[in-house]
């Protein structure tokens, strides 16, 4: 590390160490991985193409899928073929500002598809809820507008996180024991105090996860609540089962990243590192791979559209 006049310069590049303590199995840890991004690849752009060609799903509810597709896209792509490279060409080294890029990315498109997954149980609300409201509450201009907040709320929030760590001296180890440039990974190798990156991290959470999960669970708590009083057995049915692919995105979603969360912060030693940096793969690789299944096998819609797709036969 340079120093001069007493002032700390930037490090040129850190070593992306992928799984401490797996290095023998590192190849083999990357053919499912490899397998999930292609599939969610395949499932998000293949998903986005459908809901942009079939008429029959010109709706904001697919309007909101759409666009987490988009963000689950970038989001995987993000980190996974650098991962695979370090497993595969063991090529690990990664210059300062593309860290700092790959930091910034990685946080805000996380932060983005929360609050994806938070409109689109707003719009599962009014639609169970205020079914009668819902075409004039959900206008496309609506949908432009929630979409456009959101994103930039993502955005805004993360674009302290590289000036943060800019300004932290880094005299010790450039051995980053991660497979991509997590905020926590990267601040633990400074010499100075951490104080206020570990502060502003809370309140990013806070502002994104724990607001979001508060709105989606209040969202739910109320459309099952309106399902359990319909009197027709078939109306329930199909609440409940729009609701169910919901549900099963949230917690693919927030589980993997509350453990990653916490643990970076107060799991200490108690977690082994290499479990910690698989599951925050999975973290970000998981709800893109899962999201487009889960969809496609929950939603009589989809179903009948890719059907309608593939053999040009008009949907019932």
């Amino acid at each position: 590390m340079l120093i001069s006049n007493n002032s700390y310069v930037a490090p040129e590049s850190f070593i992306l160490n992928g799984i401490p303590g797996l290095e023998k199995v590192h190849k083999w840890i990357s053919l499912p991985l490899c397998a999930m991004y292609i599939i969610s690849l395949v499932g998000n752009l293949g998903l986005v193409y459908l809901i942009r060609s079939e008429e029959s799903l010109h709706h904001p509810m697919y309007f909101f899928l759409a666009m987490l597709s988009i963000i689950d896209f970038f989001t995987c792509t993000t980190t996974l073929p650098n991962a695979l490279c370090i497993f595969w060409f063991n090529l690990k080294e990664i210059n300062f500002s593309g860290c700092l890029v790959q930091m910034f990315f990685v946080h805000g498109f996380t932060g983005v598809e929360s609050g994806v997954l938070m409109l689109m149980a707003l719009d599962r609300y009014v639609a169970i809820c205020y079914p009668l409201r819902y075409a004039t509450i959900f206008t496309n201009p609506v949908i432009a507008k929630s979409g456009l907040a959101t994103f930039l709320r993502g955005v805004m929030l993360m674009i302290p996180f590289p000036s943060l760590v800019k300004r932290l001296p880094f005299c010790q180890s450039d051995i980053i024991s991660h497979t991509y440039c997590d905020h926590m990974s990267v601040v633990k190798l400074s010499c100075a105090s951490i104080k206020v990156n570990v502060i502003y991290g809370l309140m990013a959470a806070l502002l994104v996860g724990v607001f979001d999960i508060c709105c989606i669970s209040v969202s739910y708590t109320m459309i099952l609540r309106a399902v359990v009083s319909l009197s027709s057995a078939d109306a329930r049915q199909k609440a409940f089962s729009t609701c169910t692919a919901r549900i099963s995105a949230i917690i693919i979603t927030y589980v993997p990243a509350f453990f990653t969360f916490f643990t970076h912060r107060f799991g200490g030693h108690t977690v082994p590192p290499s479990l910690h940096i698989i599951v925050a793969n999975l973290y970000l690789l998981l709800p893109p791979t899962l999201n487009p299944i889960v969809y496609g096998l929950k939603t009589k819609q989809i179903r009948d559209s890719v059907i309608h797709l593939f053999h040009g036969k008009k949907c019932p």
